[in-house]
């Protein structure tokens, strides 16, 4: 019900926007206000997991009470679930008045932390007339990348460029990586966590900069806390921020994080490699084909197959930043989904075979060399490598079996007929 109404809430704001006309050019007053908003996460919505950024110019003698939101897309669009793959999703700058701002995220139940940002009033008109001019139809738009172009980002932007002097921000935890963010704000989320894991490469794991910190909203918000304007008069430095207030407190009632799935990545892999170990030593106990294995075998490495797809789609056709190189494709690749299909012909015995023997190769190698791998890599990866490893294992071995089975068999009938027999 909950997810229901802030759908219908977050339709008539777009819609909203849609009516809504720019506001011509204002002259602000020397007592108007320019504040950065910061919404923490809200966890009904993995996009909203790591919080929100916007910017409210407020001046209550010309009547301007507007909030500037980078963070609008519209997922009705045609293809939206192809594009959003491919990293080709655009997101649009929206104009709403605070009143409508406030009400969508207090219903949601996410507090707001309101900076009002120490600028001149010259720096608050340009400002405010940029973002004016950003909001226009024709300009509203840009290619999303959620490491380095969001809704957090936009504003922090704006904010320098139109900034006389440069903003020197304070120093925040050494050793820090994109991926250590992420899983800051998904540590209450096993599977969110395992999933964002198998997708970005090893370029998540380098060491990042205070700047490169601020895609997430609350990082820009504790830097912006601390960060003081440098002129050429150092006498005139003076800190970014001139106050702070909790616009909207959090409601935990109506934003929690959800019951967790009862079985995590790691214990769900742990079941399935014993799962699989019990199957495969009683195959190789039979010493034939069974074909309970053969379902297994097509659900196991179909389903490895299409997550192989992701992944890969994601490294060669995407633009999303630190998808490749992803080390996660030597066992998780779409080569299995084919095989899978594969196990049903036995045309293909040959082919399955030399699958089989490529992949528990590889995959061997992938766990054996494990720790020098370049590529911060989650441990439930072990147990579900390892599943495939002795399936490929165990179907070599019943390969094996059989093909010593016919030559025997063949020998004989040979022998037979030689003695005239």
């Amino acid at each position: 019900m909950k997810k229901i109404v802030s759908s219908i809430i977050l339709f008539f704001t777009l819609f909203a926007l849609s009516l809504q006309p720019v506001a011509a050019q204002v002259q602000l007053s020397e007592s108007a206000r320019v504040t950065l908003l910061t919404a923490s996460p809200w966890y009904e919505a993995v996009y909203s997991l790591f919080g929100h950024t916007a910017i409210r110019v407020q001046d209550d003698i010309t009547g301007v009470d507007a909030v500037f939101n980078y963070g609008y897309f519209d997922s009705s669009q045609p293809r939206f679930i192809y594009h959003f793959v491919r990293g080709k999703t655009d997101y649009v700058l929206g104009v709403t008045t605070y009143q409508q701002f406030v009400l969508e995220y207090g219903y949601k139940g996410q507090e707001v932390v309101e900076q009002e940002l120490n600028l001149t009033p010259q720096e608050k008109q340009e400002l405010f007339d940029a973002l004016q001019i950003n909001a226009l139809p024709e300009n509203c738009g840009y290619r999303y990348n959620y490491f380095f172009d969001n809704c957090a980002t936009r504003p922090r932007d704006m904010v320098e460029r139109y900034t006389r002097g440069a903003i020197e921000y304070p120093p925040t935890q050494e050793g820090q990586s994109f991926r250590d963010l992420i899983h800051e704000h998904v540590s209450h989320s096993p599977w969110t966590r395992f999933g964002i894991d198998l997708i970005i490469g090893s370029g998540a794991d380098r060491e990042i900069d205070v700047r490169e910190k601020m895609y997430i909203p609350s990082y820009l918000m504790n830097s912006f806390e601390g960060a003081i304007i440098h002129l050429n008069d150092s006498t005139s430095n003076r800190p970014l921020i001139s106050h702070s207030s909790v616009l909207l407190p959090g409601n935990p009632e109506l934003n929690q994080p959800g019951k967790r799935f009862p079985v995590t990545p790691l214990g769900a892999g742990i079941i399935l490699l014993l799962l699989t170990l019990l199957l495969s030593l009683w195959q190789t106990a039979r010493l034939n084909k069974i074909r309970l294995l053969q379902w297994f075998d097509t659900f196991l490495f179909g389903l490895v197959g299409l997550g192989g797809i992701i992944v890969f789609v994601l490294m060669y056709f995407s633009e999303h930043p630190a998808t490749n190189p992803n080390w996660n494709l030597a066992w998780i690749n779409p080569i299995a989904l084919l095989a899978a299909i594969l196990f049903w012909s036995n045309r293909a015995e040959k082919a399955v075979n030399i699958y089989h023997i490529i992949n528990f190769a590889v995959v061997l190698l992938f766990l054996l060399l494990w720790w020098l791998i370049p590529q911060q890599l989650p441990l439930e990866t072990i147990p579900f490598a390892l599943c495939l490893t002795l399936r490929s294992g165990a179907n070599l071995l019943m390969f094996r079996n059989e093909r010593i089975k016919n030559r025997r068999y063949v020998s004989s009938r040979t022998l037979k007929r030689r003695w005239g027999i």
